[in-house]
Parts: structure tokens; C-alpha cells; sequence
């Protein structure tokens, strides 16, 4: 699934397993926890899977349930 060229620079996209990965959607935003993506070696972009994306529209549109909700901290500068 990983392990070709990034897009941005001469790195290697390798698997990385991550605890969290916040997603922005339309509808709001969407926590996946201990999931594998896609990150540079060199610059460390990030790169999803479609099958991650697929997910975190099925939660952000209601089609899927999440686990569980968390209040996100909102403020004025």
C-alpha cells in the first residue's frame, strides 16, 4: 500500500501507525485512533489510504457511528 516516491520531495512514503489523526470534513471533524498512514521519510507529509477517507465520511454524514464524541476547546484571537 506505501512505499513509493512522495509527491513533494526525493523521500519514501513509508506505513507509520499513529495513536490519532484529526481529519477536517464539511460536516465537522472526525478522530480516527490507532490507525496506519502513509508519512515521507524526508519531508513527512502524510498520505491516507482511500479506505481512511472512505471512513471518515461515513462518520462525518452519519452513515457510520462513531465510538464515542469529545467536546472540542473553540476560542477567539
Amino acid at each position: 500500500m506505501y512505499g513509493y516516491r512522495c509527491e513533494y520531495c526525493e523521500g519514501t512514503v513509508k506505513p507509520r501507525k499513529v495513536e490519532r489523526e484529526a481529519f477536517k470534513h464539511k460536516n465537522g471533524f472526525v478522530i480516527l485512533e490507532n490507525i496506519t498512514i502513509g508519512v515521507c521519510d524526508s519531508c513527512g507529509n502524510r498520505y491516507y489510504h482511500a479506505d481512511i477517507l472512505h471512513t471518515v465520511h461515513e462518520i462525518a454524514t452519519g452513515k457510520r457511528l462513531a465510538e464515542r464524541t469529545e467536546p472540542i476547546p473553540v476560542a477567539h484571537l
